[in-house]
């Protein structure tokens, strides 16, 4: 794949363009590119209004801006309790974005929020069985065993 044309050549011909010197075929012909290129960046800088090449920036992008992460922000200074599933529903009525919960987890863990546990929900009533009498247990079974 070929190396990216300077910004200079493309600001050279869209400046020759604005001048009046020529069309965009042959303004091309004379800077020596491709008329579909010379096209394609005239149209860039219509839509963005400059004449530089856009930087690219690959990977996944996030659909909560910055204002979007301030708001989660307050919320969370308002109400420190709230699940996954309400900070989504709050998302998705108040922000108009619609995220799993997967996606909600990573952008709280990214803005370094984390999920308080309630204080006022009742424990779990299934004991956990601890190690050690686990091992008693064992033990006390292979005695009996032995002993018959």
């Amino acid at each position: 794949m070929g190396k990216a044309l300077g910004d200079d050549l493309r600001r050279k011909l869209l400046f020759a363009y604005d001048q009046g010197e020529g069309t965009l075929g042959e303004l091309a012909d004379r800077f020596l590119v491709s008329e579909g290129w010379a096209k394609k960046i005239s149209a860039a800088r219509h839509r963005t209004g400059q004449a530089e090449r856009v930087p690219h920036k690959p990977g996944r992008k996030p659909r909560a801006g910055v204002k979007v992460q301030q708001q989660v922000r307050d919320w969370f200074v308002q109400q420190p309790d709230l699940t996954l599933a309400e900070v989504q529903q709050k998302l998705y009525n108040e922000a108009a974005i619609s995220l799993g919960l997967p996606r909600v987890w990573n952008l709280l863990r990214k803005l370094g929020l984390r999920l308080k546990k309630s204080h006022s929900t009742p424990a779990s009533v299934t004991q956990k069985p601890i190690a050690s009498s686990a091992k008693n247990l064992l033990r006390a079974s292979e005695r009996s065993h032995r002993n018959s």
